[in-house]
């Protein structure tokens, strides 16, 4: 059985989705807005909801999607953990991926999962960055940048994360940097091309760093207006968006490959909620499947980066991959 906590617009989407391509696994959902599950999908599918005071962590189920807003994971993690079941968690906010790398002796203990950051990126980034990496002998610069937001928690923590310190990896030392600094032109797939992109609270480089631990440089950054920048010390001037529409991701690594400095750069196009359930989704089919290991980490910790997106495009996420370029011969 498969726990999601949290309908909004991710959490619905994979409940959407799970019931068309799992129907045969038990759903049992929490979430406020029950007119979010039509009567048929009821119907077709075992779809259960806690009443009030249950908890998702007490259901007997084995794995927990945690979609509900950043900042709220952490604890409902740590409980569900501490009961056996393996945790797949959306939030892109600094203090909770830190907090779930922690409950790592408390997984192991248990035999249980955690995916930390499942969603546009980190989650799809982290695949991309480690499937780029293996036609490379080694990774020297990993460089993530984000177009587009989901629905209105992912809007909110895109306010937040642009006025609180960036978290860089750079020379064997973690360094922060102010948000909203660092402007850098990035050319993302069609339909996105250019945007100016900027430092800011994202967890990516935290996650990868696991991974590549010699890779001298990890940053991330996220686009951004004129008006993110100046007002993200304030309130939400407008009431968020039901969501962002389309987004894109790119990722750049550059290392060597025999003797040759060599850069590679995939990108990947969706809209950041669809793409956040379509990640979800294909990781809780490879949890039925008993293809992920036991782990804690990112996406690429606890699969097969290859296997996953070959999942992912065939569920409608858009990857581009340009080849290589040399830089300087030895």
């Amino acid at each position: 059985m498969i726990g999601i906590l949290g309908l909004g617009a991710v959490g619905s989407q994979l409940l959407q989705r799970l019931n068309t391509s799992i129907p045969y696994v038990p759903l049992f959902v929490s979430g406020p807005d029950r007119k979010k599950v039509s009567h048929l999908m009821t119907r077709k599918n075992s779809i259960n909801f806690c009443i009030n005071n249950e908890k998702l962590e007490d259901q007997h189920i084995q794995l927990l999607v945690i979609s509900c807003s950043s900042g709220h994971h952490l604890q409902t993690a740590q409980r569900a953990i501490k009961n056996g079941i393996s945790v797949i968690s959306t939030s892109n906010k600094v203090s909770d991926v830190v907090g779930l790398l922690k409950l790592e002796d408390l997984a192991k203990a248990n035999n249980a999962m955690i995916v930390a950051g499942a969603a546009f990126a980190p989650g799809l980034t982290c695949a991309l960055v480690d499937f780029a990496s293996k036609e490379l002998d080694s990774v020297d610069e990993i460089h993530i940048a984000k177009d587009g937001t989901g629905g209105p928690a992912c809007a909110k923590q895109h306010h937040r994360a642009m006025k609180r310190p960036s978290i860089e990896w750079c020379d064997g030392q973690w360094v922060r940097r102010p948000g909203g600094s660092g402007r850098e032109l990035v050319w993302f797939p069609e339909p996105i091309a250019g945007a100016d992109c900027y430092r800011a609270a994202l967890p990516d480089p935290i996650l990868l760093h696991q991974i590549f631990p010699s890779a001298s440089r990890i940053t991330a950054r996220v686009s951004a207006s004129r008006q993110d920048r100046f007002t993200s010390w304030l309130p939400m001037l407008t009431p968020p968006h039901r969501d962002g529409g389309v987004g894109a991701v790119r990722v750049e690594i550059r290392g060597r490959l025999e003797n040759h400095r060599v850069t590679k750069v995939i990108g990947a196009v969706s809209s950041p909620s669809t793409a956040s359930a379509i990640v979800t989704e294909v990781l809780c089919e490879m949890f039925v499947k008993e293809e992920l290991n036991n782990q804690v980490g990112g996406v690429a910790s606890v699969c097969d980066s290859t296997v996953f997106l070959q999942q992912i495009k065939k569920k409608g996420i858009r990857v581009v991959e340009f080849d290589g370029i040399p830089e300087e011969k030895n």
